[in-house]
């Protein structure tokens, strides 16, 4: 098929620094992903990956996971709209950031890690020290995710660009949000939009944006995160 004629391919482009593979179902049937795992891990100057709604679930993510440790110089991963779930996404998740220390740009958006999976990203975000931009939204994480997520937000110093939108979030979600965004310096773009905020959840968010110095936009538009 075509997964194996390119993975021959792959394996001979030792300079490959991007490639994208965004919309082909590859991981529908399971073999697709653990044969372009096989090659992936001899692309060592690999930069960007792009694997958007390519249908890999958990397990390819697994399959991938034991590999993409090899590309060191790994700094752009899109794994958006793949049906990730929860704690055992988490758990793979963990394995690739944990060796590879320059991904700058992060999309799980549209996946379903819920509070587990976040908790176990969290976990390995604050040895992301390159990261600039992350994805979570449509993930379900809920206040608990949120939660987990801020015991760490404030040590991502390069944090440019934070979206959270869609994610079940509430005022008490909105309130951990709040005491730590104030140290995120770097942080210029933030969408919150899309929660179950409320005004009060609304309001304490917006009150300590001031000092993120550097914000340029913050969205929280959808009309839910204004109901009393």
């Amino acid at each position: 098929g075509g997964v194996e004629k390119l993975a021959v391919v792959l394996g001979e482009c030792k300079a490959l620094a991007h490639l994208n593979l965004s919309g082909n179902p590859i991981g529908e049937t399971g073999a697709g992903v653990k044969i372009l795992s096989s090659v992936l891990g001899e692309c060592t100057a690999l930069t960007h990956l792009r694997l958007k709604r390519i249908q890999m679930r958990n397990v390819g993510l697994g399959q991938l996971a034991g590999v993409l440790g090899k590309c060191k110089a790994l700094a752009h991963l899109d794994l958006m709209g793949n049906n990730l779930l929860g704690s055992e996404a988490g758990e793979s998740l963990v394995t690739v950031l944990s060796e590879c220390k320059s991904v700058a740009y992060l999309d799980l958006s549209y996946n379903c890690f819920f509070a587990e999976g976040a908790g176990k990203l969290a976990g390995v975000l604050r040895e992301c020290k390159a990261l600039a931009r992350l994805d979570l939204s449509s993930n379900l994480i809920g206040d608990e995710g949120a939660g987990k997520l801020t015991e760490v937000l404030g040590e991502c110093k390069a944090l440019a660009h934070l979206d959270l939108s869609d994610n079940n979030l509430t005022t008490d979600g909105a309130e951990r949000l709040a005491k730590v965004l104030g140290g995120c310096r770097a942080l210029a773009h933030l969408d919150f939009s899309c929660n179950n905020l409320g005004v009060q959840g609304t309001g304490r968010l917006t009150s300590v944006l001031g000092e993120c110095k550097k914000l340029k936009s913050a969205s929280g538009s959808c009309r839910w995160d204004f109901v009393v």
